[in-house]
């Protein structure tokens, strides 16, 4: 897989958030979708670094809280 340099500082700011918040384990397994968000932002023009990390940790939250939300669910 090609990585899109834009990605590399917005990724590595949202691992750095899930360290210090200790979710990194988390991260690691969303990282794959992460990333294609990321891409798919890249793809419509956008290639703010700050506004990547934003959006990426806005979407890291929703997929995470849905997991969860999901999983406390099935456990019913």
């Amino acid at each position: 897989m090609v990585q899109i340099t834009v990605l590399e500082t917005p990724i590595a700011r949202v691992k750095e958030t899930c360290e210090l918040t200790g979710i990194a384990d988390k991260f690691d397994r969303a990282l794959p979708e992460l990333e294609t968000f990321l891409e798919e932002q890249v793809a419509k023009g956008e290639v703010r670094e700050t506004r990547l990390t934003f959006d990426g940790l806005c979407y890291l939250r929703r997929l995470l809280t849905g997991a969860l939300f999901e999983s406390s669910h099935n456990g019913h």
